[in-house]
């Protein structure tokens, strides 16, 4: 998982989501699970 400014290069894949988990934001990629990201 990689820790990243801004998320939405990541959030324009296919099969991406956004995620709010106690108060940070996470891509999750279920087509593609190398694509997960997390911010703040």
């Amino acid at each position: 998982m990689k820790v990243v400014n801004s998320i939405r290069s990541l959030k324009n894949q296919p099969g991406s989501q956004v995620v709010r988990r106690r108060g940070r934001i996470y891509v999750i990629n279920k087509l593609n699970p190398r694509l997960k990201a997390r911010q703040g």
